[in-house]
């Protein structure tokens, strides 16, 4: 069973910050969930929310700054929000890593940067999966490079998740954990995909979920799978 660290080891390290994923890696995650945005001059940033406001002493949307600029804030005082550059640099092959894209324009720039790392940085395609709740961008991910892995993410309904993850050949589903069952997780492991649902936290609802079988979880403590 998978353990994937959500927004790193978020419950250890302020979420998708560098030291969060180092803390994930440190904890011997087999991957790390992550968020994207686009910022003003196009680079790949690695934040959840639209603006800096509540991660960082910023204001404002993600996309209005530079790069430069974003980096001029700072989360907890200390930490800068992290390039996926970055983040892939850090984490070296050393486990998968789960990009969940955001903001507008990130598939074509997050699919580019992977086949950079593929040719020149001896990466594999098995070291990615792409999953987003904005489905046209799953589809755009798709067209664009088959070969990378998709994950299909739902908070609403399973079975139109699964029926999309069966038109564009996705490798996972990664619904929220309390749409799952033991019928509705084998279902989706008897049609194929990899089940990874979000996001898992507590003792109880952990074990829970290990009782479906699914093939892994996503979690603010990976250490607690």
């Amino acid at each position: 069973m998978l353990k994937i660290a959500h927004r790193g080891a978020k419950a250890y390290e302020p979420e998708n910050t560098l030291q969060a994923f180092q803390k994930a890696l440190d904890l011997n995650s087999d991957g790390i969930e992550l968020d994207v945005h686009l910022s003003a001059d196009g680079q790949i940033i690695v934040i959840h929310d639209e603006t800096i406001d509540r991660t960082t002493n910023g204001k404002g949307l993600v996309n209005s700054f530079t790069l430069a600029e974003l980096k001029s804030f700072l989360i907890d005082g200390k930490y800068q929000i992290p390039t996926l550059n970055e983040v892939f640099d850090l984490v070296a092959k050393k486990c998968l890593i789960n990009i969940e894209l955001k903001g507008l324009g990130t598939a074509s720039k997050v699919v580019s940067l992977i086949e950079k790392y593929i040719a020149e940085k001896d990466w594999k395609y098995e070291h990615f999966i792409i999953s987003s709740f904005d489905w046209n961008m799953l589809e755009e991910t798709s067209k664009l490079n088959s070969n990378i892995s998709i994950g299909v993410l739902t908070e609403e309904n399973i079975d139109l998740a699964l029926a999309f993850a069966e038109k564009i050949k996705a490798k996972a589903i990664h619904p929220d954990f309390q749409l799952l069952n033991e019928d509705n997780a084998r279902k989706m492991q008897e049609n194929g995909f990899l089940v990874l649902p979000w996001t898992v936290n507590s003792e109880e609802d952990i074990q829970k979920v290990k009782s479906y079988k699914v093939n892994g979880i996503i979690s603010d403590n990976p250490d607690k799978i």
